[in-house]
């Protein structure tokens, strides 16, 4: 099948997995409204169409802070136990209507103590209802598994804090671990004192580096403070010349270090300049492991299946390519090596021959 007659509903009913996607980026706009309403919190606009919209809009500046500064709205909602478990359990959900067999949802604890609630009963929370939106997933016939990544905030004291849920919760749902925030002048390894401790403990983790920063924020992030995975990473692309790499860029595809990579949020942030010329498409055929994934759905206007449909539309993906990045996500999920492999052979592999 070639990337033609390759439409919507096709890519609908694929398979799907994502590594890279924000719990606080990813609220249905009617959600943060009532939640908004609830607790009075003033937004932009109370029509849910309209904060969308507002959101897409706001995000499209180029600017990687002004990006994360949207976030003040979805965050706001999200101080409770009653907005956390909504907000939880609704991103499982929509992760299963797009599609989705494997996610990993990534947000940072400390962001959600402002009500009061202790950083542990943040995590349960959530956690509480993930389980509930898996569980109704399941009973609706659209089963997803779904992992946490506890974050520490890159330009805050807390990183540490956060590393320590994460081994505390390994076996309560908390796959992995990364750090977020504003990348440039946040280097990763300011937190290295977190990151040995997960590697003591057996944690695997993924950095953001890449994105807002060059070549000295993914070779910390990988060499210095041992990332199995990079978010975002499309500055890798420095260290490639005529197709010819350079040290890092050769240990990365080399040692099939995943790539978490987000192309419509790198569009808003100015990490790559269209879809057609995104990154990704070149390293995927220059044989790096590549992934595919949304970032922040309510942010960035984007789902799985609408990144799906722009390569395919912008940069002349086929569903062979949709099928490898898939698989190259569970080959580098945060989950036990025959869980993965199971995922690839009994549901990823299998819905693919059957789309076709």
């Amino acid at each position: 099948m070639t990337a033609t007659r390759v439409d919507a509903d096709v890519i609908r009913r694929l398979p799907k997995a994502v590594l890279h996607d924000h719990l606080d980026g990813g609220l249905r706009p009617e959600t943060v409204v009532e939640l908004a309403e609830a607790i009075g919190h003033t937004l932009p606009t109370t029509d849910p169409d309209e904060l969308a919209a507002w959101y897409y809009e706001a995000a499209n500046s180029g600017d990687l802070v002004r990006y994360i500064a949207t976030f003040e709205h979805t965050l706001a909602v999200m101080q409770t136990r009653e907005g956390l478990l909504r907000t939880a359990e609704e991103y499982v959900l929509d992760l299963a209507a797009d599609g989705v067999v494997y996610g990993e949802v990534r947000y940072a604890p400390e962001l959600n103590t402002a009500g009061g609630l202790a950083l542990s009963e943040v995590v349960e929370t959530v956690q509480e209802g993930l389980a509930s939106g898996m569980a109704k997933a399941a009973a609706a016939g659209t089963p997803v598994r779904v992992g946490t990544l506890l974050c520490g905030m890159r330009m805050f004291d807390r990183v540490r804090e956060a590393a320590d849920l994460a081994v505390a919760f390994r076996d309560a749902g908390v796959v992995g671990f990364d750090i977020a925030g504003a990348e440039d002048g946040f280097p990763p390894a300011d937190h290295l004192d977190a990151f040995e401790h997960l590697r003591r403990e057996s944690v695997p983790f993924t950095i953001h580096a890449g994105e807002a920063h060059g070549l000295p924020s993914i070779h910390q992030a990988l060499q210095v403070c041992g990332a199995q995975r990079i978010g975002h990473g499309v500055r890798i692309t420095d260290d490639i010349v005529d197709g010819k790499l350079g040290r890092l860029a050769g240990w990365i595809r080399d040692r099939r270090v995943a790539l978490e990579m987000c192309p419509t949020s790198n569009l808003q942030t100015g990490a790559a300049t269209s879809i057609a010329e995104h990154p990704i498409t070149a390293l995927k055929d220059l044989g790096f492991r590549v992934t595919l994934n949304t970032d922040n759905r309510l942010v960035s206007g984007t789902t799985m299946t609408r990144e799906m449909s722009l390569l395919v539309e912008e940069a002349g993906w086929t569903v062979e390519d949709l099928r490898t990045v898939t698989v190259n996500a569970l080959k580098s999920a945060f989950i036990p090596f025959d869980e993965r492999k199971a995922l690839i052979e009994d549901v990823v592999l299998p819905g693919y021959a059957a789309a076709l």
